[in-house]
Formats: C-alpha cells, structure tokens, sequence
C-alpha cells in the first residue's frame, strides 16, 4: 500500500471520532459523540473525555435539584445504586462524585498554532458575508493556504513551513516522518479534535459535496497537512498522549450513571404507565365519528402543547408525522439565491422543487418591493463597510441611526407592528407561486425536477399508513413548522429539524399538493384508501414561537370557505392558549402571552425567543388516543402508528429505523450541550461572535462552537431547564414485532445495546403489559418486576395478528 493511501485510511478512521458539524445558516441537531456510538456509553464517555475533555455526565449539584423536585423517585435511586454495590446515603454519593478534574489547558505555543489557522480557515471557508475574499480559494484550502503562508508573518520561517510541499499528502509524510506507522490514527485523532468544531465541519462540508465546496474545496487532509505544518514549525510535540490516570474519575463515572439511570427509569416510568393504562381504556372505546379536520403535526416536541390546544377547541384530530412529510427533496423557493435541503440529513434530497409564479400582478408587486429593499440594503452596507465610505457615513447617519436603534432596542413591538403593516401589502411566496411537483423531465444538478405520478402516490399512501389512517375529515391540513426571530445566529436551530433546519411549510404544500391531484386519489382508493370525495388537503405552517398557524388555503372551494373559518377561529383561541403555556415557562405572563410571543420574536435582543426542544426526553409511538389525555409538559416527541393497520411491520421498521434515530440525536444534542455548554455546547448567546456565516466563536477567535448556547437550556446561570437523560422511547404494538424489526437493523440494535436511548413496548396483545428492553435481545416485563434492573426476563411470545 502507498504511503499516500495509508494516509488517507488513516485520516478516515481517525475522523469517526469527530462528529460532524453544519453550518449555523443550516443548523442541524446531531450527536456530538456519533463517532463513539459502537461503545457502550459509559466507555464513550470516557474516551471522549480524554479526547476532547468533556464531561459525559451532569454534575452532582444538577442531580441534587432533580431530587429535590422530585424527578427521581428514591426508591428506584436506591435499587440503582444497591445492584452496583452502593449502600451510602444519597447525598453522601453525591459528595464522591465529582473529582474536580479538568482539562489540561493547551500550551502557549499550540495556542497560537490554532490562532493562525482558525483566522485562515474563517477567510477561507467563509459563506458571503466576507467583502474582502481569500485570494487562491478555487484552488483549494491547502493550495490557498501555501500562498498566503509565506506572506504571514506570524508563522515561523521553521520547519516544514517554511516551504511547503506541493500537496497535503507530501507535508503530512513530512511531518510524520519520525513516527510509526501505528501512531499515525492517534495523532490524526488528536489533532481532529484539538479543534473539533472546525474539523467537524470541513468534515461535514467535504462529505456534503454542496455549491460552496463544488467552489471552494477542502479535504480533512488539506485541514491536518496545515495544522500539522503550524505544529512543526511552532515546535510542538505531536506525540500522542496515552491519557490520565481515570481511576478516580470512572468511580465518579459509576455513580453518576447510576444516579442517571434512576432518573430516566423515573421519567419513563411514569410515561409508560399512563401510555399502558390509556392502552386498556382505548381497547374499550367505541370509535368515534367523522372528525371535522386533521391536522398533521411534526413529531417535534413543541408540537404536542399545540396539539393539545387543538384538539380542546373542537373536533378535530391531531397526528403527529416527521416534518419533512415523507418528502426527500431538495427546494429552492422564489427569487432565493440557492436551493437548500428539506429532508432529514440521514437520507439524500431525491427531487428538486422549485417556486413558479403563477400570478403577474402579485409577482411584479413582490418584485418592486424585494428590488427596492435589496437596493437598500445593498447601499447601506455597502457605506458601512467600505473603509473609503465608512467613517462619513457614520458621522451623516449616527442620530438617524441611533434613533433606529433606540426603537429597535425599547419598543420592539412597535417597531415589528410597522413592518408587519409594510409586509402585508406583499405577497408571500405561496401567495403567488405555485412548486413544480409534477415531473418535468428535466435535471437540477444530479436531481430530477418534480415527482413522478408513481413516486407522488408512494409518497402519500405511505404518509398513511405509517400514520395508520382509515378515516379522513372534510379537511386535512399537513402542517410544517418554523420559528421566528431577530438577530439570532441559531435562528435555523429553532426550525424543522426533519427540513435540515428550514422551514417545513414547503415540505407540507408539496404533500397537500400531491394528495389533491384526482390521479394520485384514484390510484390511492385503489390501494384501499378510502378516501371521500369532500375531502380536502391544505398546507399550513406553525410558528412555534407565537403559536400561530398560517393556513395556505388558496386552492380550497367554496364548498369548505365555512370549515375554513371556523378552524381558523379555533386555531387562534388555541394559539392563545398554547402562547400562554410557552410564555408561563419562560417566566413570562400568561394573561398577555400572544403580545409577550410576537415580542420575543421581534427583540432583537431577546436571547431566549423560544425554548425550542428544550426539556425532550421520551417519544411515543403510537394512536393519539394513547396520549390525547395527557399533558405531556412538551417533552415528548409523537409519531402517529396503529399496529393494527400495519400487519407486515414494515411502517413501525420505518419509524424506528428513521424518526427514531434522529429523535436520538436531537436528544443527544440537548444532552451534551447541557452536561458540558463549554465543550459540546455553545457558550452565552451575550458573547457569540458568528464568523462566515458558517458559525460562532466565543470572543474574537478560536474553535467554531458546536452545540446549543445556555439561553437555550438553562432557566438561570446555575438552574438547568433542560433535564439531561436519554431519550425514553415507548412503542405500542406488539413486542414480537419490535423484535423482528431489531434483529434486521443492527445499527438500532447496537444504540440501545449500548445505552444511547432506551426502548419499552407496551403490548396491546398481551393485556397491556410493557416490557423494557434491557440489551442482547432481552426483555423485562415491567408490570410483573417493577423495580428497575431486575433479574432479566425474556418477555413471552406475541399473539398472532
């Protein structure tokens, strides 16, 4: 084998143990530890923690406010404790647990190695917010690099920098020329995560293969043949650590798991209970009627308080659906620069959809109003940032702009209601725009415009039957979701996680689309759906931070105008309602809670707009009815399943293999951002410093932050919000079912083998009881040994359905 091949492998396995980062215009939620998802978790946290010096585990102090508020229920705390051997009081564990370890500080001189070489990957990898370019960028990050590297004066004249080999592979050899073969991984997986923002997003951005790298290309061996390069010149041993001395620190490790586990078997307890016992009263419930609409929700959790809401207005049905509605595609809406991706990123856009006017007066009114406050943006920028232009412009505008500012700054409603006014008179893109959904026989880039009448059909019957719909209203509304907010670096954060941190309106228009047309309704009732004439499908978008719904109704009849208005009267008294709720848990008042919503929304110096999916912890799959009753504080994720309509198991194979794994990295996320904010997480939005529009450093340099911020986790400096357990998932369908799904998919087998989240059915074949997964295929019954962790059981064979 070459030396440049060995390299490469090299590189390839060491970057599993970096996860991938995206950029903050895109922001999409993912396990910070994904590369250490084979190990237990235990172990994963370890080797992190020598890795990249995080804690794995929440501190003793957070445990001790859990107990305190009784999220963990003492009994389950003491057998957790009693199977590992613990007979200490509580808090006297507590006291033991934290070893006060911390992460050796770099040195000086590897300081400024990551000073030089994040100032040049920010210019290079930057995403148009730059106004003066690197020179050479088409060239590639390395190539760029070589040419500005003798020009810096703050690199050494040293080493291997002091001329550099023509390509990555030859510098990397040079470096390592004094080091084996076997040391090689380490030393890669040292220098990945010395600053695994960074790598983690040219990780990202070279598998990605989108428009900026297509322009702009870096490799992780471009990446490590610069910092490698920095390091020899600086003089920095890279000799890999062989790690501290973890005695004391996987003792506190132990007890914290154990103290963990408790509280999950606490909160998970308490879900699968009441899911078990509304699984008994629905087996004794007389179907209900013809509901007056459907409303699809995504699974997201900021979805079941509006739900909620909903269904208390009147008769209407709420499911819960990915929202990305089933849709792989790739969109770009009207007069938008670039497409984006609106599918999970666990699966590749399959269709580009694009936004056609339709309308020539609504157009050229969006037109004029677009170019006029372009050419005004344009111009002020233009004057602030030009160092000819700067300074005159600051002292002709200061008073005007300090009054902006003030009223920016004092009255942001105000300042919100006025535009609001200026904007209506402009059209939306729905407004005018129809998508191109119908297949045009055409190509953009590798993906096909449109959906072939095949593929529209497969979309929709399967978006019911993983729902398991029999039954359809006189309206059906698919409702996508986003958030709003200003001057916000983690806006995307806040949206459609299933959309890659955009918007889900689009995704929910391209399937009230597709559901509409005559074709694709023939072929579905063929397929057994019975679906009514009067049924009508629409589009609508939820803000999750105000709580409002936007219905897209433009293609609705005449014959439904009266549903339509009252739904949308319902929707507003449930807006208030759900507002009232969100605003009560941001310490805000819930009298004046659609005023204080629309006000976090348009601050541009509200930190905290909304909670987003702070607080997730369990996902539930199953019939509304098993959770409509039940207020589940916003916490959960809901996917709509009926086992009973899904005889070959493949819709319940599809929800676990996909909507659960990204509800485990969302969760993941939330987890690690909260344990440890300074490693995994993001730091205080108050001193966020977004660079290239690819992300934000803590002050004026340094590593591109990788997680959430506190104001998305924390209620007070040292009062977490955000409860960190894993994720909780509970299934009602029969358990021999589950089985059958797990022994196909190792790679779901192998997260809860390992302890990434936890899996518990509740089968309605056998009398309701709930079995807990516990590892290697085998199951507890919990109602018969409801203390956690007791002698294994293997849960007795399904009845046949």
């Amino acid at each position: 084998m070459s030396t440049e091949s060995t390299i490469h492998d090299s590189i390839d396995k060491a970057a599993t143990t970096v996860g991938s980062v995206w950029p903050i215009h895109s922001f999409v939620t993912a396990n910070p530890l994904s590369g250490f998802e084979d190990l237990e978790f235990g172990e994963a946290v370890t080797q992190a923690a020598d890795l990249l010096g995080g804690r794995g585990y929440p501190r003793p102090e957070t445990f001790r406010a859990a107990l305190d508020a009784g999220q963990i229920d003492p009994e389950v705390l003491d057998a957790e404790l009693t199977e590992r051997g613990y007979e200490a009081d509580p808090e006297a564990l507590l006291e033991r647990m934290d070893t006060g370890v911390d992460a050796d500080a770099p040195d000086t001189d590897e300081e400024r190695v990551d000073h030089v070489l994040t100032k040049w990957l920010s210019a290079f990898l930057d995403e148009g917010r730059a106004h003066w370019p690197m020179p050479n960028r088409a060239e590639g990050f390395y190539a760029a690099f070589r040419e500005v590297a003798e020009h810096d004066g703050e690199i050494p004249d040293e080493g291997i920098a002091a001329d550099l080999p023509e390509t990555p592979e030859a510098a990397i050899e040079a470096v390592l020329e004094p080091y084996p073969e076997s040391q090689w991984v380490p030393i890669f997986e040292e220098q990945l995560a010395a600053l695994p923002g960074w790598s983690g997003f040219v990780k990202q951005r070279a598998d990605d293969e989108g428009a900026w790298q297509s322009a702009y290309p870096i490799t992780l061996a471009g990446y490590l043949a610069a910092r490698l390069s920095l390091l020899d010149a600086f003089g920095v041993d890279i000799e890999p650590a062989t790690g501290p001395d973890s005695t004391e620190a996987d003792a506190a490790d132990e007890l914290a798991e154990a103290f963990l586990s408790a509280w999950e078997a606490s909160y998970r307890g308490e879900v699968v209970e009441s899911v078990a016992a509304e699984s008994r009263a629905l087996a004794e419930r007389e179907p209900s009627g013809r509901p007056d609409a459907q409303l699809v929700f995504c699974i997201d959790t900021r979805s079941e308080i509006i739900r909620r809401h909903v269904e208390a207005t009147g008769d209407y049905e709420t499911h819960g659906y990915a929202g990305f509605f089933g849709i792989p595609m790739e969109y770009q809406g009207y007069d938008a620069e670039v497409s984006v991706d609106a599918c999970p990123p666990i699966l590749d856009p399959q269709h580009r959809i694009t936004e056609m006017p339709d309308d020539d007066e609504r157009q050229a009114r969006r037109d004029r109003w677009s170019r006029l406050r372009e050419a005004a943006s344009e111009a002020v920028e233009t004057l602030k940032t030009n160092p000819g232009t700067a300074f005159g412009f600051v002292e002709n505008a200061g008073s005007g702009y300090g009054l902006a500012l003030a009223a920016r700054t004092l009255l942001p409603g105000r300042v919100s209601d006025l535009l609001d006014t200026a904007d209506e008179t402009v059209p939306d893109d729905h407004e005018f725009c129809d998508q191109l959904v119908h297949h045009q026989h055409t190509y953009a880039g590798d993906l096909p415009v449109g959906l072939t009448h095949e593929e529209k059909v497969e979309y929709a019957a399967t978006a019911f039957e993983l729902m398991g719909w029999e039954e359809f209203g006189r309206l059906v509304v698919f409702t996508g979701h986003a958030s709003e907010t200003a001057n916000n670096p983690y806006d995307s954060s806040l949206d459609c996680g299933a959309c890659a941190g955009n918007p889900g309106g689009p995704n929910a228009r391209v399937l009230a689309t597709i559901c509409n047309d005559d074709e694709v309704r023939t072929a579905l009732r063929d397929r057994g759906f019975d679906l009514p004439a009067d049924t009508v499908f629409v589009a609508g978008e939820h803000n999750t931070t105000t709580d409002e719904i936007e219905l897209y109704d433009g293609d609705v009849p005449e014959s439904h105008a009266d549903d339509l208005d009252q739904l949308r009267a319902d929707l507003a008294t449930a807006r208030e309602n759900a507002a009232a709720e969100r605003a009560e848990s941001m310490g805000a008042d819930g009298s004046t809670a659609v005023a204080e919503t629309e006000r976090r929304a348009a601050d541009w110096a509200e930190t905290r707009p909304e909670w987003g999916l702070a607080g997730n912890a369990g996902f539930v799959v199953g019939p509304r009815e098993l959770t409509s009753d039940l207020d589940l504080d916003g916490r959960a994720f809901l996917h709509s399943y009926d086992w009973s309509t899904d005889a070959d198991g493949d819709a319940l194979e599809a929800i676990l293999t996909g909507p659960m794994v990204v509800t485990q990295w969302i969760n993941a996320q939330y987890y690690f951002s909260t344990v440890d904010n300074a490693v995994y997480g993001s730091g205080s939005k108050v001193t966020h410093n977004p660079v290239g529009n690819v992300g934000v450093y803590q002050g004026n340099g340094g590593d591109l932050m990788t997680g959430l911020p506190l104001q998305s986790l924390m209620a007070a400096a040292d009062e977490p919000y955000h409860q960190p357990l894993r994720l909780s998932t509970v299934v009602h369908a029969p358990v021999e079912r589950v089985r059958d799904v797990l022994a196909d998919h190792e790679a779901v087998t192998q997260l809860l083998d390992n302890g990434w989240l936890s899996l518990t059915v509740v089968d309605p074949t056998q009398d309701h009881r709930a079995f807990h997964y516990e590892g290697d295929a085998e199951w507890e019954p919990m109602v018969e040994q409801p203390e956690p962790r007791a002698a294994r059981a293997t849960a007795p064979a399904a009845a046949d359905d």
